[in-house]
């Protein structure tokens, strides 16, 4: 008698988990170098399984020492979608408050922004894109950005809408660069964030790029006026949002801050 093949749930379930990582990983080299270069290495791999049926052996023997180092050589090329699918893990699926691991540690929480200083951005966003004035301001989340904070000067700042725009403007030193607000405070100006490698609209440039990087990589939010047309955009896990009017910006800062009462 043949013998049926049976099913458990944990196949199941084996299954799902498996679909889960591989769409995760979809997500986040689309549009990215190295889903081509994932294209590649599948289409190196269904060749060496034809060579192989083929019986081909001086050719399949040289793939397979190729083969036998993949995982090494895949570890080297996908190193920072490695990095940024273990942020998007920790992150997104709050591995820190499940383990409770600011509690273990004895750390404390940092101070939240207020309603006020949430005002202070918006106006300070508001008028520098009635001037055009460039713009790149960045809001730590969990992730407290130190690699980035030590890039630029460091402040440790009240949030008040002139200082913003004076570090903004044209004739500052800092103007270039990012600031980073930590908690309640302005950690840090004119920081060198990462630039994505995703493929962007080409009107947008690099501090759009910036945004798009930081966030993508970290629970950063990022807010950006562009010296080009005054538009502000916002930018949160990899995806931006732009053109926003000053009712939008304050509601989308309210979703994705935790706001102190």
């Amino acid at each position: 008698m043949p013998a049926f093949i049976t099913i458990r749930f944990l196949d199941i379930l084996d299954i799902l988990l498996v679909a889960f990582l591989l769409f995760q990983l979809y997500r986040l080299i689309k549009g990215t170098v190295a889903f081509n270069i994932v294209i590649g290495l599948f289409s190196l791999y269904l060749f060496w399984l034809i060579v192989r049926a083929l019986n081909m052996e001086l050719l399949g023997s040289i793939m397979g020492q190729f083969i036998g180092v993949g995982v090494l050589a895949l570890i080297v090329v996908f190193h920072p979608e490695i990095r940024q699918f273990l942020v998007f893990i920790g992150t997104n699926y709050n591995v820190n408050r499940v383990l409770s691991l600011d509690k273990l540690l004895g750390t404390r929480k940092p101070k939240t922004i207020n309603e006020q200083q949430i005002d202070s951005l918006v106006d300070a966003c508001v008028s520098m894109s009635k001037s055009k004035t460039g713009a790149l301001i960045v809001i730590a989340g969990n992730s407290e950005l130190d690699d980035q904070v030590n890039t630029g000067e460091k402040l440790n700042s009240k949030i008040s809408s002139s200082l913003i725009r004076t570090i903004f403007f044209k004739n500052s030193p800092l103007h270039d660069g990012a600031i980073i607000i930590r908690g309640n405070r302005i950690a840090a100006a004119g920081c060198i964030l990462p630039l994505t490698q995703k493929e962007l609209d080409q009107s947008l440039g690099l501090r759009h790029r910036a945004a798009v990087g930081i966030t993508e990589n970290t629970d950063a939010i990022c807010i950006i006026t562009s010296e080009e047309n005054g538009f502000i955009s916002f930018s949160n896990k990899g995806e931006i949002k732009r053109r926003l009017s000053k009712e939008r910006l304050s509601t989308l800062l309210e979703q994705n801050l935790r706001i102190q009462s």
